[in-house]
């Protein structure tokens, strides 16, 4: 049986693929977000989004059939607040899920009304532009606890056996304090710890060096508050603890920022 990888993903800033503002600032990315599904094996039957842009108290996911789009984002040009990203929902894979957590005793509710927030369909619509694969989202929990969200991802596993391509949007670098030139050191710094530390090959190793993120150099200045960071640690759940590769990575962002995504077999 054929079991998907899992990725985190860096999916940059707002509604850019739709913005020539951005010039060829996006271009690595973009190519990188396009090589996704080029590099799996199987078409995947849906998508599980892990998104840092929902928060909730316990985990929710989203159950629309045709879920709406959520303009979370603010000070862009008027034509970016009617992007469509016409993927339908999938409510059987939303009460899998929600079955699948309760099941190990990970609270969890349902949210039938929840549209696609930029987290989810701005890498979306490069990877997958006809829209045509269904689309669930999950949330974050409030309370930001790395070990309970690795454990959300250990409980939706099965999923990959079943088709379900899982992916953690955040970014490795998030901090709009410091998005210049200024960013060019602490992300760095940051950016090389997290290369480094996912790709030591024993499990556990990896595991707790994880845990212990916040002492990594520049690592509050990289992740002020680490929601960007959390999605993570559930596909890396979700992977078993799976070998690391490093599938995206540049150090030009906005004279220097680095970033990097991650893809986990």
């Amino acid at each position: 049986m054929r079991t998907l990888p899992t990725f985190f993903i860096s999916h940059g800033g707002g509604p850019w693929p739709w913005m020539t503002e951005f010039g060829s600032t996006y271009d690595k990315l973009a190519a990188s977000l396009r090589q996704i599904p080029a590099s799996l094996d199987l078409q995947p039957k849906a998508l599980l989004v892990i998104t840092a842009h929902w928060e909730t108290v316990d985990f929710t996911v989203s159950g629309a059939a045709k879920p709406g789009m959520l303009y979370d984002y603010y000070g862009f040009p008027d034509y970016t607040y009617q992007i469509e990203y016409p993927a339908s929902g999938q409510p059987e894979l939303a009460e899998q899920v929600l079955q699948l957590l309760n099941h190990k005793g990970i609270q969890a509710s349902c949210d039938t009304q929840r549209g696609l927030d930029h987290g989810t369909f701005t890498p979306l619509a490069v990877m997958y532009p006809e829209a045509d694969i269904p689309v669930v989202q999950l949330s974050l929990k409030t309370n930001l606890d790395i070990e309970q969200h690795y454990q959300a991802g250990q409980a939706l596993r099965t999923l990959r056996e079943q088709g379900v391509l899982m992916i953690g949007s955040g970014l490795s670098y998030h901090n709009l304090r410091y998005f210049d030139a200024s960013a060019a050191r602490p992300s760095k710094e940051f950016d090389d710890w997290l290369y480094e530390t996912l790709m030591i090959k024993d499990a556990k190793d990896r595991h707790q060096r994880l845990s212990r993120w916040q002492q990594a150099p520049s690592a509050r200045i990289a992740q002020p508050r680490e929601e960007h960071l959390l999605p993570l640690w559930v596909v890396l759940g979700a992977a078993d603890d799976g070998k690391a590769s490093r599938i995206y990575h540049q150090n030009d962002l906005f004279g220097g920022i680095s970033a990097s995504s991650y893809r986990f077999d």
